[in-house]
């Protein structure tokens, strides 16, 4: 007999495997677990190969796509309901505050939910009032309302002298009852019908917003990103990290608390917001180049910092598309005016396209980068600052072979060029007459008495010997890593730092090699105007802007070398934990003919040696707060947006293209910023005033204190 369930295939051994199973009863061997496992992985392989071409499917996608968008938006806004009607939202934050070793703004959120607790039950003991007091209130004005009716009606009858039009006003507020009735009666069943779908469509849009469907489900192609980084394009950037505790607080609903909404600011856009639980700013910082790529940006036009005073929030600054591209506006001093060492000098400006100012009393700088990342732009422009006051004395040993001071040769004292060891030695000299130099005026401070702490201008025109001093030691590595002088060098500098301070008299160290071996760790740590452009990597971004600054996002590892040239992370010019610059670039290119140093140098030669009487301009840096103040004059309180016209007024220049924004960041840290009063933000003027006193105050404690 021929056996008709003949096998159709055989396994990977050779043995037939039969494509039917035999009938109940039949007897026959086992078959191997070995060799039913092939069986397994054909039937999986090909449940796979379903769900892929399923989900490659035009209709099933959209079937999957939208359904998510459904239930997304069910989950979204069932969330927000429940933190609106509860104290969810004020419990998560005292979690997170608590987490954070914070315990006043533990304390802060007990109280607001208290108060949110007490309000709630006001409202519902007034409710439950108004329930119970509904009868009377109902009878009270329908017997109100009747007897106004009855009296127009009399007053009608009596007009009209017929008895039957005191009804009139009655019959027709009757009749009005009756026609809002009947247009009630057409219009409740088809809106009654309509309710769910409107529904539906509500959760369904706000399911597609938060994109709430899967990737593979979403339309191919498909790209929402905008330019603007609102909340919307930052939440969406921020859910396409790949940062696992981040893309589970967005599935379970959450919600930011946004601590400053996207506003404009300057030549970019800021915004704070609060970071879930289990998520770090250090986590938004591992992934900041993903972050700059999901929000249509370079890395180095995404900064994601954490504020010091407010711990779990994320500070994100994104930069205008190509803000770092254009060209940089003119040095302002670049044709007229001239400049006080103690007022400072603008050096660059910032992505917001603010000016920023390059101190000179009381400050020193450490300036580095790779080679062509632009570090003499700003060099230069500090110098030409310099030699327009004629009162300061400007020294440069370059211990190498450039061109970049030659131009400015006529109006140093000094200028040393050069690797060898007499050039190195003479650095190494200067730096032992530095010592002696700061040692001998503040014995002529001491001699002075008690009313002088600090070399003044008015101090340096009557005696000489404390003219302003500026000196600049170009490839400082050079002079560190020396095996004679290096280690007296650094010895040196340290004492000449730290007592240099009330002396008038700054350093400028730059160098191209910034590390620990290069650059003594104290010297950095002593000095207060840090910058760094294009590094290589993050040993020498913390060798130049302080240790940890990588870690905390504050790295100029992302600027990149030959495009991003003049760009620079710096620490030490205002208030804020950094800054992004971009240096003024005065130009000298004899090969095309342009030279815009030559005539800057002539005029301050001119202004040096007594020449005929100049009547330019002092460049007097902008100090918002004293601006605030004197606007504000004799109102108690001004709005905040009239501040800003009143600011723009004042100085175009600085305050044109102010924002809210940029008002707060300046007035915060003195404690001045704008409140809301009555519903409005509006600046106070007794606040400003207390700022500049206590501001007042902390400059002559640390006159007092020890140099």
């Amino acid at each position: 007999m021929t056996d008709t369930t003949a096998p159709a295939h055989t396994d990977p051994t050779g043995t037939p495997v039969p494509d039917v199973p035999a009938p109940p009863g039949t007897a026959g061997t086992p078959v191997p677990a070995t060799e039913v496992q092939p069986r397994r992985h054909v039937h999986t392989e090909a449940l796979r190969r379903v769900v892929v071409e399923a989900r490659e499917h035009a209709a099933y996608r959209i079937l999957v796509r939208h359904g998510a968008y459904v239930v997304g938006g069910t989950r979204v806004l069932t969330r927000r309901t429940w933190e609106a009607r509860t104290t969810a939202t004020h419990a998560r934050m005292m979690r997170q505050a608590e987490a954070a070793g914070n315990e006043e703004l533990v304390r802060q959120w007990e109280q607001r939910a208290y108060a949110y607790r007490f309000a709630r039950h006001k409202r519902r003991m007034d409710l439950l009032q108004m329930i119970l007091n509904a009868p009377k209130a109902i009878a009270a004005a329908v017997l109100s309302t009747g007897s106004v009716l009855l009296m127009l009606g009399l007053m009608l009858a009596s007009y009209n002298h017929d008895v039957r039009d005191v009804l009139t006003p009655l019959n027709t507020v009757i009749e009005l009852v009756g026609w809002v009735a009947f247009i009630a009666g057409v219009l409740w069943e088809p809106l009654l019908y309509s309710l769910p779908w409107l529904a539906l469509t509500g959760v369904w849009a706000v399911g597609r917003h938060r994109q709430t469907a899967p990737a593979w489900a979403l339309p191919a192609g498909s790209d929402e990103r905008d330019v603007v980084p609102d909340e919307g394009a930052i939440l969406r950037a921020l859910g396409n990290l790949g940062i696992a505790p981040l893309n589970k607080a967005i599935k379970d609903g959450w919600q930011p608390r946004w601590e400053q909404p996207t506003t404009r600011s300057g030549n970019g856009w800021h915004t704070q917001l609060q970071l879930p639980m289990g998520v770090t700013v250090e986590m938004i910082l591992g992934r900041k180049n993903v972050l700059a790529h999901n929000l249509l940006r370079k890395p180095v036009e995404v900064w994601p910092t954490e504020p010091p005073k407010q711990p779990g929030t994320l500070d994100l600054w994104v930069a205008d598309q190509g803000s770092l591209s254009g060209p940089v506006p003119p040095w302002p001093l670049l044709t007229e005016g001239t400049t006080d060492y103690f007022k400072g000098i603008p050096v660059a400006v910032s992505q917001r396209g603010e000016p920023i100012i390059g101190k000179l009393m009381a400050a020193n700088y450490m300036v580095g980068g790779i080679m062509g990342s632009g570090k003499s732009s700003l060099v230069i422009a500090l110098l030409l600052g310099a030699i327009l006051d004629p009162l300061v004395i400007v020294e440069a040993y370059v211990m190498a072979y450039n061109t970049d001071y030659d131009p400015l040769k006529p109006r140093l004292r000094v200028l040393v060029k050069g690797d060898d060891d007499e050039d190195v030695y003479a650095a190494l000299k200067a730096l032992r007459s530095l010592r002696d130099e700061v040692t001998t005026r503040g014995k002529l401070l001491e001699e002075l008495g008690e009313g002088a702490t600090k070399v003044t201008r008015e101090l340096a025109l009557k005696d000489p010997r404390m003219r302003p001093k500026v000196v600049v030691f170009d490839e400082c590595h050079e002079l560190f890593m020396h095996k004679e002088y290096g280690k007296e060098a650094a010895e040196l500098a340290i004492k000449v730092m730290k007592k240099a301070r009330k002396t008038a008299i700054t350093l400028v160290w730059v160098t191209v090699s910034p590390t620990a071996d290069s650059l003594p760790r104290d010297v950095t740590r002593n000095t207060s105007h840090r910058v760094a452009f294009a590094v290589g990597d993050h040993v020498a971004n913390d060798g130049l802007l302080g240790s940890g600054r990588h870690k905390a996002g504050v790295t100029a590892t992302t600027l990149i070398p030959g495009e991003d040239v003049g760009t620079a992370v710096t620490v030490g010019f205002s208030n804020k934990p950094f800054e992004v610059v971009r240096a003024h670039y005065v130009a000298r290119d004899p090969d095309k003919g342009v030279d815009e140093v030559t005539p800057v140098v002539v005029r301050a030669m001119g202004l040096y040696e007594g020449g005929p009487a100049v009547d330019e301009p002092t460049f007097e840096p902008a100090d918002p707060l004293a601006d605030v103040a004197a606007i504000l004059a004799d109102d108690t309180r001004v709005l905040a947006q009239e501040v800003l016209h009143r600011l723009a007024a004042r100085n175009p220049e600085a305050y044109g293209s102010w924002g809210p924004t940029d008002l707060k960041r300046a007035l915060e840290p003195y404690g001045a910023e704008q409140y809301k009063s009555n519903g409005v933000m509006v600046v106070a003027r007794d606040r400003v005033q207390d700022a500049i006193l206590e501001r007042f105050a902390e400059d002559v404690d640390d006159e007092e204190g020890p140099a």
